[in-house]
């Protein structure tokens, strides 16, 4: 398995929010102290996880300064810069780059449902104008069309600074269809915690984690088997890490990943913005049946 480009394993950080719906800066430094010291390798700051579809741009910003200042260069931090529009993204990584962030995770355009030729020219406007390694993130489930594993390849053999791709298509065959097209030196991250070990199996090197927001060491044990040679233990592994993972999908990512963070680590991240909502009590129940049988809770 091929080294990562950030690391192995990236937890795609919840952003912790105050009483009143505000962001909770301090609390949001706490926790990615907290990540990069049980088994993150790497942050991604204001992805889909983290709510950025529901932040000002001035949030944003404000957060990636704050990760980017507590973390002081320990792991990296990947600030998620992109939306449906092209020259707001262009923008936004601009000014992540100012404050001094790691690199970009850019999300194919939602809703616009471009051709692939639409999601050349997005991305390649993004990588024109920052010095920033950009990931482009793939996830035909929220944006409504898949980037061709073809448009990836172009992408990675025209702009050397577009080093990585979030695969959340869910799909095995996509991943290894990538790995035949792009370059050795380009890292494939699996966008899903529980398909983690059938995408290494056929060329992912590493994970952009939901379920690492409670804690990574399930999932690096995962691909550490793997890139040992013990295949029966990343199984066994993967076997017993699979139900956790789907626990944080109860409901809509993230709401239950954000309940239990709060469970978890002690800091809490408070509700998610509308139009997400609290977990529902009886979901909540459940979730935290499974949390204390893998003793997260007591």
């Amino acid at each position: 398995m091929k080294n990562p480009y950030f690391g192995r394993l990236l937890t795609a950080m919840v952003t912790p929010f105050n009483a009143d719906g505000s962001v909770n800066y301090e609390k949001a430094a706490d926790l990615a102290e907290w990540l990069i010291n049980n088994g993150s390798d790497g942050l991604v700051v204001a992805g889909s996880t983290g709510e950025a579809a529901t932040m000002s741009t001035e949030e944003k910003l404000e957060l990636f300064r704050v990760v980017v200042n507590r973390i002081n260069k320990r792991v990296p931090i990947v600030a998620g810069t992109g939306c449906n529009n092209t020259a707001e993204s262009v923008k936004m990584t601009k000014m992540a780059e100012a404050m001094g962030v790691d690199g970009a995770l850019v999300v194919g355009p939602y809703y616009n449902k471009p051709t692939q030729e639409g999601f050349y020219q997005h991305f390649a406007a993004v990588a024109q104008n920052t010095k920033l390694p950009v990931i482009v993130y793939n996830v035909p489930g929220r944006t409504a069309s898949n980037i061709a594993p073809a448009t990836v390849a172009r992408l990675a053999a025209d702009f050397e600074n577009i080093v990585a791709i979030k695969e959340a298509a869910g799909n095995v065959m996509q991943v290894a269809e990538l790995y035949a097209a792009l370059p050795e030196d380009f890292t494939i991250y699996s966008g899903d915690d529980g398909l983690i070990l059938p995408f290494i199996s056929v060329g992912a090197t590493g994970l952009i984690s939901v379920l690492s927001n409670i804690g990574g060491g399930i999932l690096q044990d995962v691909m550490q088997a793997y890139a040992e040679g013990r295949t029966h233990d990343a199984a066994a592994l993967n076997a017993k890490m699979v139900p956790l993972a789907n626990a944080m999908f109860i409901e809509t990512n993230p709401i239950p990943v954000k309940a239990a963070v709060t469970l978890v680590s002690g800091i809490e991240a408070g509700d998610p913005r509308l139009p997400l909502t609290p977990m529902e009590p009886a979901n909540k129940e459940k979730m935290i049946v499974v949390l204390k049988e893998y003793g997260l809770v007591k």
